[in-house]
């Protein structure tokens, strides 16, 4: 009588292989032999990604499977364009069946604003953080000098979308858990994504 031995995660889920460098937990999959397939991420040449309902891919940079987070870096601004890359599919969106949601530590920079914006709750004042980003970081020097605000992503906002498009803002970043007095060499820029654990 023979004994057959299977590798699983310690919960008892089949745990989807390393993608690169990071480690998949479950219930991440990245196909249709592991993980849960309602969470899925997509693994190609060694990039763990993540695909929003816009149909664009964001790179995944850290994943801590005890508090159900993982960050995903925030979508490039071309070098001297105050534009998003993920313009065209009007910014980062989440199905509504989702898993995922964007959590409550994320500061969002909104860049490159129509005055509209000016009517929101949004920090649009000359001591925004967003100020800081347009001036100090590469990244941001082809916003300097728009309207710009930035804004705390808590509860009570949607947790499925970062808005931007032609018409309102056109490029945005997020750093996640900034603190007051934080400079900006130790900003963590990403969009921190929570998922509800599967029942």
């Amino acid at each position: 009588m023979s004994k057959i031995l299977t590798v699983t995660h310690v919960s008892g889920h089949n745990a989807c292989p390393k993608c690169g460098s990071i480690e998949v937990p479950y219930p991440l999959s990245t196909n249709d032999n592991c993980g849960d397939p309602r969470y899925r991420v997509y693994c190609e040449n060694d990039v763990l990604q993540l695909l929003s309902a816009g149909g664009f891919y964001y790179k995944i940079i850290s994943i801590n499977p005890s508090s159900y987070r993982l960050v995903i870096s925030p979508p490039l601004i071309p070098k001297d364009t105050c534009y998003s890359s993920d313009l065209t599919s009007g910014g980062f969106t989440l199905d509504d069946d989702s898993p995922f949601n964007i959590s409550t530590r994320n500061t969002v920079m909104l860049l490159n604003c129509s005055e509209n914006i000016l009517l929101s709750p949004l920090n649009c004042s000359s001591s925004s953080l967003c100020r800081l980003f347009e001036e100090q970081v590469e990244a941001g020097n082809g916003c300097r000098g728009t309207l710009c605000c930035h804004f705390l992503k808590d509860s009570s906002m949607t947790s499925r979308r970062i808005r931007v498009r032609v018409g309102g803002c056109t490029a945005y970043t997020s750093v996640v858990d900034i603190r007051p007095g934080d400079s900006i060499d130790s900003w963590n820029y990403g969009i921190e994504l929570q998922w509800l654990p599967p029942n």
